[in-house]
């Protein structure tokens, strides 16, 4: 049976930067980081879960950087975390707002992907 989500890749044009802003500024953890062909495969943990982000673009996928990504990263506070995050130069499109299912804002990385930021 299916037990889990491995990981979710994420599209970069440099992945130096993007490793950066992921691990610096959200606080993501390096799992791997090894040579792939003309890039690195880099797989970052997202705090204790067993789904992991990687900074890789799939050779012809190039046009999906700075997309949309169709997903929601979870937190406990979403005021507090926008705080925090903002504090640390994270680039927000909208602010936190509230909704009758709960409260989001939505980032972006250097890359322009954007991150829905809600409670769990």
């Amino acid at each position: 049976m299916i037990t889990h989500i491995k990981f979710v890749s994420i599209p970069t044009r440099d992945q130096d930067a993007a490793l950066a802003f992921y691990t610096e500024k959200l606080g993501f953890r390096v799992i791997t980081d090894q040579p792939f062909g003309a890039q690195r495969w880099i797989e970052l943990r997202v705090g204790a879960s067993e789904t992991r982000f990687v900074l890789f673009t799939p050779p012809g996928q190039e046009d999906r950087i700075g997309s949309q990504f169709n997903g929601s990263l979870a937190c406990d506070d979403v005021e507090a975390t926008w705080r925090q995050l903002s504090s640390r130069g994270v680039e927000f499109v909208s602010e936190p707002q509230k909704q009758p299912w709960g409260t989001y804002a939505i980032m972006k990385d250097p890359d322009g992907n954007q991150f829905v930021l809600s409670s769990s």
